[in-house]
């Protein structure tokens, strides 16, 4: 059985349930297994990727390309 069809089967499954106690585990259980997904995803910087974006910033500081603290706040006030 392929993975589309294995999908639909379990959708047709958790539409059937009318237990709030096993939505909730079940909700629980996808929260925990995304959260382990993207963790496996992460892969950390190697140190020449590190001195990089160190250089980087630092040429960008020299260049004035810098978004002040306040203007980055200003704009994620304006999100809401």
């Amino acid at each position: 059985m392929d993975l589309q069809t294995r999908k639909l089967e379990l959708i047709q499954e958790f539409l059937k349930i009318q237990s709030e106690d096993v939505i909730s585990h079940l909700e629980k259980i996808l929260r925990n297994e995304n959260k382990i997904v993207e963790n496996e995803d992460f892969k950390p910087m190697t140190i020449e990727e590190f001195n990089s974006r160190i250089d980087q910033s630092m040429e960008d500081s020299k260049k004035g390309r810098l978004n002040e603290a306040s203007e980055l706040k200003a704009k994620i006030d304006k999100w809401n």
